[in-house]
């Protein structure tokens, strides 16, 4: 097979997989989006019954008791909303970032692998004595591979740190408003 052939066909499947990489994070993308806008959708209309609710029951307010027990009960129901809406929000983020994530895992695992053997391949061509150079390049590629290996693991603490950080956050808040009532 010439050259031409090998670079044709390494060409091919570099589209295929780049093709195939893009849909990926656009339906990722997709489904984030339509999540995100499913929630929004249901908290302007869980905002808007509320909204009503608390209109409706300032027309029957008597007393400025009343209206001060009134706008507590709404303070503590729009807190309550809140608290939800960013712990959906939230997880609606944190899975389409763990699945960016796991995509470009899987993208620089591969790009390596074909560099490896892109190097392999180089190596049973050339002449004798390049063996040494093909191994530097080759122990390059791993130290590179274990660099982006560490600094992986260290994004995922990061995120584990956050995660627990927010959820800990959330459940405060929501003992905090639950004492009040």
């Amino acid at each position: 097979m010439s050259n031409l052939n090998v670079g044709a066909e390494q060409f091919g499947e570099f589209s295929k997989s780049a093709v195939d990489v893009a849909s990926k994070f656009a339906k990722v993308s997709f489904d984030s989006a339509e999540r995100m806008f499913a929630l929004n959708l249901e908290a302007a209309k869980v905002g808007f019954d509320e909204g009503s609710k608390s209109a409706k029951a300032v027309t029957g307010v008597k007393d400025v008791q009343e209206l001060n027990g009134l706008r507590t009960k709404a303070a503590e129901t729009g807190l309550e909303f809140f608290m939800g809406y960013s712990k959906n929000f939230y997880d609606i983020s944190t899975a389409a970032q763990a699945q960016y994530a796991s995509l470009v895992e899987e993208r620089v695992s591969a790009f390596q692998k074909s560099v490896v053997e892109g190097i392999d391949k180089a190596a049973k061509n050339a002449p004798a004595g390049t063996d040494v150079a093909f191994a530097a390049l080759k122990s390059g590629v791993a130290a590179q591979a274990a660099a982006l290996d560490t600094l992986t693991k260290a994004s995922k603490q990061v995120s584990t740190f956050t995660d627990t950080a927010f959820k800990t956050a959330t459940e405060t808040a929501t003992k905090a408003t639950g004492k009040r009532k």
